[in-house]
C-alpha cells in the first residue's frame, strides 16, 4: 500500500488562488477560528503554569522597571 505524498506549503497555497472568492473567504474564517483557539489554550496553559509557580511560591512581583527587566533577563 502506497501511502500519499505529502503536500508542501507551496503546493496549498497554489490550491488555495485556485479557489473562489467564497470559498477564500471560508478558508480564512476558519484559520482565524483555529488561530483564536490556540492562543486561547497557550494563553490557558501559561496561566495553569503560573497557578504552579504560584504554589511554590516561585513567582517574583515588583512595580519597579528595571528589576523587571532584570527579571525578564533572568
Amino acid at each position: 500500500m502506497r501511502s500519499k505524498p505529502m503536500m508542501t506549503f507551496n503546493d496549498v497555497v497554489e490550491v488555495l488562488k485556485n479557489l473562489s472568492t467564497d470559498e477564500k473567504q471560508e478558508i480564512q474564517l476558519w484559520l482565524t477560528q483555529y488561530i483564536r483557539e490556540e492562543r486561547r489554550d497557550e494563553i490557558y496553559d501559561n496561566f495553569k503554569l503560573a497557578q504552579v509557580e504560584q504554589q511554590k511560591d516561585e513567582l517574583k512581583f515588583s512595580s519597579n522597571i528595571n528589576e523587571l527587566r532584570q527579571m525578564i533577563e533572568e
